[in-house]
């Protein structure tokens, strides 16, 4: 018996399908969405062959110990498009991938170790490192859960991807 745990039109299979084909590889650094996009990626089948690393740096001590330039979080601080950007750039210079992705925002809170930036705002970057290009994109979240809020930033970042890849 053949068990299928993707709906037609996942387009998440397509990303990896994208990346397969094209001999690509990608990896993640996620803060507010706690590791929900490597969750996804990894939930198809063949996703091995493509992914290569998921970090969850919620702190900005481990986002400075993976190689996240300290100086960004402190002059724009850990909530902002620069720090989404260096996540994005750090990541795939760490792991040697094509494709990196940082995500990092506010979900439903206010942080007391952060008290900078804006509230349920979430800032993305996709870095391609073949093309050096710096793909940014924002969401504002008005979900009631954090669950809801984060499936609302991974759809978006999927979306980008199969724009990008």
């Amino acid at each position: 018996m053949f068990l299928c745990y993707y709906k037609i039109g996942d387009s998440m299979k397509e990303i990896i399908e994208k990346l397969t084909k094209n001999n690509k590889t990608i990896s993640t650094m996620e803060s507010c969405t706690g590791g929900s996009l490597a969750n996804e990626i990894t939930n198809i089948e063949g996703s091995s062959e493509v992914f290569k690393f998921g970090a969850v740096t919620y702190s900005n001590e481990f986002k400075i110990k993976i190689g996240v330039d300290e100086e960004v979080i402190n002059k724009y601080s850990v909530y902002s498009m620069e720090t989404a950007i260096s996540m994005a750039k750090t990541i795939t210079s760490y792991t040697n991938s094509n494709y990196g992705v940082g995500i990092t925002g506010k979900l439903n809170r206010v942080d007391k170790n952060n008290l900078f930036g804006e509230d349920n705002i979430v800032y993305i970057c996709i870095y391609d490192r073949d093309s050096d290009t710096i793909n940014t994109f924002q969401i504002k979240v008005d979900k009631e859960t954090r669950k809801e809020n984060k499936e609302e930033v991974i759809k978006l970042v999927k979306e980008k991807l199969l724009e990008i890849i």
